[in-house]
């Protein structure tokens, strides 16, 4: 079935001609069509516009023309803008905002001949674990959909694993493309802080935020990171670097790789399952060839206060635009009710924000305040520096690292909503790598009780060719990635 096909597979058909693009699109809405009521992935999917887009790359094809994804059917997070479809974010706020531009990652995906399904569920302004902070409705995990699909690029991961679409993007600012990839069992990318353009990102936490591909095995995500990735004059944090030869540098051996294994990774709180599956795959590592080198980062335990300390206060100063006379929803009853603007104002971001958002905007205010500032922001900033010299100090002696992607596999929809404590512990192995600022991928290695578990591969600093041929090698060795949930 056409709708199942990888990228990679799906190009080699679209160029030996025994598949059209508009076939394929077809395919991929009549599965939609049948599957997401059930899995909920898509806040809306533009039919007319997927079958116009793919109906303009079969001419192109027939024209001589050779763009890297021409007639590929991808989706896109809800928290990325493209021109002339509804962009919400999730929330109520920005219901009925449709951008008049794309994003750069959008526009390079289009030019590249990428045709684009619909725009997917994300928690709330990308804030959450789970995507049950959707103002919408909760996605739902296409192995098991009583559980969650992670978060908050949920939706994208579920379309993915679900044949919804061949490829997704997502975003990441604290594990938010690695940590659903590893539930919903895909492969997922965070690049390098600056590899890939924000511009045309709805802003969480802008120091974090990056834009990452999600596909059905690690080929794919650099296939779409080659199209993404690049420097933008549009964003002040892009990074002007050539761009590396992502899909041609991936070799199924790592013969003289040294891989990192980092205790801190390990040990109390986790599902046995999952550590037997990682350290299963590290020995898969060993027997291609690499050198597993033990090692420890010690500031490990502080990302976690760190990372929510930072991200909320950057969360608040980012969202202080949504006014509703500015920026977002206006509600008659909150007009009507108001003594003032500043009433106005205040009853508008009560209805308008879900309570995620408004928790991490009342914890950002906090620690910005004065008198809190130099206790929390600032001694946060501090600790990152000194968990971005652990990343460095790893990264001296090894190539990459090899940990879990989350503690345990998917939990069930509703389980943690009211520990958010647990909620935010599930992101402990992945919040480092953002604030450090480096690139990691999350690949599947294995399942418990039929749910998939993830593992990260950890690279430096614009070293994504090297994370992607380490998932490479060892998913070519293994079979994980082959297997597909039933629906």
């Amino acid at each position: 079935m056409d709708f199942q096909l990888t990228i990679h597979a799906a190009l080699d058909r679209l160029r030996d001609g025994s598949l059209s693009s508009r076939q394929l699109t077809e395919s991929l809405l009549q599965r939609i069509a049948d599957t997401d009521d059930t899995i909920k992935a898509y806040l809306r999917v533009d039919g007319e516009g997927a079958l116009r887009s793919a109906e303009e790359a079969d001419r192109r094809r027939s024209q001589g023309e050779k763009a890297p994804l021409l007639g590929i059917p991808l989706a896109l997070k809800d928290v990325i803008c493209t021109k002339g479809i509804e962009t919400t974010c999730a929330s109520r706020f920005l219901q009925g905002f449709t951008p008049p531009y794309d994003a750069t990652v959008v526009a390079r995906l289009k030019e590249s001949g990428a045709v684009i399904l619909g725009k997917t569920n994300t928690d709330e302004f990308a804030m959450g674990s789970s995507t049950e902070n959707s103002s919408y409705f909760t996605t739902h995990n296409p192995w098991d959909v009583t559980r969650v699909p992670g978060g908050s690029s949920g939706g994208s991961a579920a379309a993915v694993a679900a044949d919804e679409c061949l490829g997704a993007l997502g975003t990441d600012t604290g594990g938010s493309i690695r940590q659903p990839a590893a539930f919903c069992g895909v492969a997922g990318l965070k690049p390098t802080y600056g590899r890939v353009s924000r511009y045309g990102l709805v802003a969480f936490a802008s120091s974090l935020d990056q834009a990452g591909p999600l596909g059905k095995d690690v080929t794919d995500c650099a296939l779409l990171l080659q199209t993404m990735a690049g420097y933008d004059p549009c964003d002040s944090t892009s990074v002007d670097l050539p761009v590396p030869d992502y899909y041609g540098a991936l070799q199924p051996r790592l013969d003289g790789v040294r891989i990192g294994v980092p205790r801190e990774y390990f040990g109390n709180g986790m599902q046995p399952e999952v550590e037997a599956a990682v350290r299963d795959a590290l020995q898969v590592c060993r027997e291609l060839g690499a050198e597993l080198v033990d090692l420890s980062m010690p500031y490990t335990e502080y990302a976690l206060p760190a990372y929510y300390i930072i991200s909320s206060a950057e969360a608040s100063a980012n969202l202080a635009r949504f006014d509703g006379v500015r920026y977002g929803a206006r509600y008659d009853d909150a007009m009507r009710e108001a003594a003032d603007i500043i009433e106005t104002t205040s009853k508008t971001r009560q209805q308008g924000f879900g309570d995620e958002v408004k928790r991490r905007i009342m914890l950002g205010t906090y620690t910005l305040s004065a008198g809190y500032y130099d206790a929390y922001y600032l001694k946060a900033q501090q600790v990152r520096t000194l968990i971005k010299r652990d990343f460095d100090q790893a990264f001296s002696r090894c190539d990459a690292l090899i940990v879990p992607t989350t503690p345990t596999t998917a939990f069930r929809i509703g389980e943690r909503v009211h520990d958010m404590l647990q909620m935010y512990l599930g992101d402990i192995f992945t919040l480092g790598l953002n604030l450090a600022g480096t690139c990691g991928i999350s690949i599947l290695c294995g399942f418990a009780d039929g749910l998939p578990i993830g593992m990260q591969v950890l690279g430096g600093a614009f070293e994504e060719a090297t994370i992607l041929n380490v998932a490479y090698a060892y998913e070519q060795a293994t079979a994980w990635h082959l297997q597909t949930p039933e629906l």
